[in-house]
């Protein structure tokens, strides 16, 4: 029985997900397919195009639909349904911010009632991400540090150090000449252009420096006989590129969930708190490089969190404790609800938070026809089994729940279920959508 389960497995797909090379192998995987070098929303952004779309007409508006908020990857259970506009828009921002036209450079918040998918869609986002990396069109790299037992930087009998950031291995390019490297070398190609900025993170900056200077500044020879490169993927479940934080009690949490903190337990061993490598690099803001943050609540956290928040989102940058400013490469999601919403538009200290949100609104659906696609993916025959579902019951609860959300009809000659009509597309005898 063990063999027929692992011959289930496969071989060459394990092979290339746990991919391993040189610098030099590494740069030859970037002249043929430049795309591994993406950035955070560049990355995101083909995820959800590598999904398709289609266009349709709404109301006399050309709409488009991506597949990839139907769920395709988990069978439909987290599938988004009558949302295609506000999704539309936070694609579009995707798009701007993947091309460099400013949205980078913001926080994704999304806002709307309990509820409305909020949540659903960030971890859409996440889970999508994750799986795209184990494929060939996401593919990305980092790095890790070798055969440092003999140099004792790692600490004692320590021979391998993973990039605690999991860093683009480009990053190792000093940024004085590393634009004109990539130019010479011809990574980049017609469609497109490799850019990779930022600096390495303080422990992989610190172990540069060092062995830098015990080669006596022979840049080739660090990269020779102590860098590997590495396949990344994505994980939640490992903390790797994917990170969630939410708020809990302001006495229990302080910024250092976000941004690392110091492991007391390697002061003794490095002498020094300031060491980075007497350091864990394992703040939401960290583990989530190269991938994405999801903040649940965003604006229930404390004002002391919102600090990190701005210069993570304005700057890309964080600062760890004792550290200097530190890259980062990550879309930032945050979702909240009105009443929230609300007491950041009345404050005028979140002044700075409000310029540096992109507002994404996620309504409730108002046509009937989508509210009884939820209804029936909940209660279909595999999850309600051996219950009978009277006909058209969901159809009614979907009727019930629309209404609701309704407001009566400025007509008096037009019925509340009318309006309901209309909304789903129905035509009336003297009456237009």
């Amino acid at each position: 029985m063990v063999a027929t389960i692992a011959a289930m497995q496969d071989y060459d797909r394990y092979r290339d997900l746990a991919w391993e090379g040189s610098f030099e192998q590494y740069l030859q995987i970037v002249k043929q397919r430049p795309e591994v070098t993406r950035n955070a929303f560049q990355r995101m952004y083909d995820m959800v195009l590598s999904h398709g779309s289609e266009e349709y007409v709404d109301n006399k508006k050309k709409i488009v639909r991506y597949g990839f908020f139907s769920d395709p990857l988990g069978g439909g259970k987290d599938a988004v349904y009558g949302l295609d506009i506000p999704l539309m828009r936070l694609v579009n921002v995707l798009k701007a911010a993947a091309n460099g036209y400013g949205p980078e450079k913001r926080v994704i918040l999304l806002h709307g009632p309990v509820g409305s998918s909020k949540s659903t869609i960030a971890r859409l986002l996440k889970t999508g991400v994750e799986r795209y990396s184990a494929t060939p069109e996401g593919a990305l790299y980092t790095f890790r540090w070798t055969n440092l037992a003999s140099t004792g930087l790692a600490g004692k009998d320590v021979d391998v150090f993973d990039s605690p950031m999991h860093e683009e291995p480009l990053r190792l390019i000093p940024i004085e000449w590393r634009d004109q490297a990539i130019k010479r070398l011809g990574l980049s190609s017609d469609t497109f252009q490799v850019r990779v900025e930022g600096e390495l993170d303080p422990a992989s900056r610190f172990i540069f420096k060092e062995l830098l200077s015990k080669y006596e500044g022979n840049w080739q020879k660090v990269i020779d006989n102590h860098i590997r490169v590495r396949r990344l993927l994505l994980s939640e479940k490992d903390r790797v590129g994917i990170g969630t934080f939410q708020p809990k009690d302001e006495k229990n949490q302080d910024s250092t969930e976000l941004t690392g903190d110091i492991n007391y337990r390697k002061i003794a061993e490095y002498g020094s708190d300031s060491d980075p490598r007497a350091f864990n690099f394992d703040g939401e803001f960290n583990i989530a490089n190269r991938g994405v943050v999801e903040f649940v609540e965003v604006l229930k956290l404390d004002v002391a969190f919102l600090y990190d928040l701005l210069g993570a989102s304005q700057e890309h940058r964080i600062k760890p404790k004792k550290f200097a400013q530190t890259d980062i490469d990550e879309v930032i999601i945050g979702h909240t609800n009105e009443a929230e919403y609300k007491r950041l538009l009345n404050n005028e200290f979140m002044e700075a938070l409000r310029d540096r949100t992109i507002k994404i609104d996620i309504p409730y659906i108002t046509r009937l026809s989508d509210e009884k696609k939820i209804y029936e993916k909940d209660f279909d025959q595999r999850k309600v089994r051996g219950k009978h579902v009277a006909p058209h019951t969901l159809e009614v609860a979907a009727m019930w729940a629309v209404l609701t959300r309704l407001e009566e009809p400025k007509k008096h000659n037009l019925e509340l279920i009318q309006k309901l009509r209309l909304y789903d597309g129905k035509v009336l005898p003297g009456y237009t959508q």
